[in-house]
């Protein structure tokens, strides 16, 4: 099954970046989400000024309500 790729530019420099409220106060192995105009940005916790994921607004959506259905197994 062949993907669509699409490409989401967004300046993430000046974005409010937070973590889940489950991941407890000391959590430093966390992702971290910043919603921005048109995307929503992604990264690693531990390295904040590293690469950042951006997808756009529905894909993220639709990611989170497949977690949230566990529709992606367990591995």
């Amino acid at each position: 099954m062949e993907m669509a790729t699409k490409r989401v530019l967004a300046d993430l420099t000046h974005a409010s970046w937070f973590k889940s409220s489950r991941s407890g106060p000391n959590c430093d192995n966390c992702v971290e989400v910043a919603f921005v105009t048109g995307a929503v940005g992604v990264r690693d916790s531990k390295d904040p000024t590293g690469p950042a994921l951006v997808f756009a607004p529905g894909d993220w959506l639709a990611f989170v309500g497949g977690t949230r259905r566990e529709a992606f197994g367990r591995g």
